[in-house]
């Protein structure tokens, strides 16, 4: 069975830097269209940033020029670089994965094919 397992979360300041990673397990990333969603408390889960098995990249406006998403192929890992972290960045973080779908809706759907665990970001001011 693929799995996909997020690390990298820890707590930093407002500023800071963080790189999140999303290991797949028996398939590899090439495959799929993947993503980042986020979930802050209280609140509904937002899509951040996804990557198609085209290359399209797609970001949430709150994050452009701040995250990077990149897939390391020859790792089988999806990263997410993001920087100058704002408070409003605390989530739980979720790595997903589909196979027929363009990055775009990848961020729209609730369900998804393949959905990580999560990994928590903190940002304090």
């Amino acid at each position: 069975q693929v799995q996909l397992v997020e690390s990298g979360g820890d707590s930093a300041q407002a500023g800071g830097s963080l790189t999140l990673s999303c290991a797949v397990s028996r398939d590899t990333v090439g495959n799929y269209c993947m993503g980042w969603l986020r979930q802050a408390p209280g609140k509904e889960l937002e899509g951040v940033a996804a990557i198609g098995s085209d290359g399209e990249i797609v970001y949430v406006d709150s994050v452009k020029g701040r995250f990077t998403i990149s897939k390391g192929n020859a790792e089988n890992i999806l990263y997410l670089q993001m920087n100058n972290l704002k408070p409003e960045d605390t989530a739980q973080y979720h790595c997903a994965a589909e196979r027929r779908v363009r990055a775009a809706m990848l961020l729209k759907l609730r369900n998804h094919e393949l959905w990580g665990q999560g990994t928590l970001v903190t940002v304090s001011s």
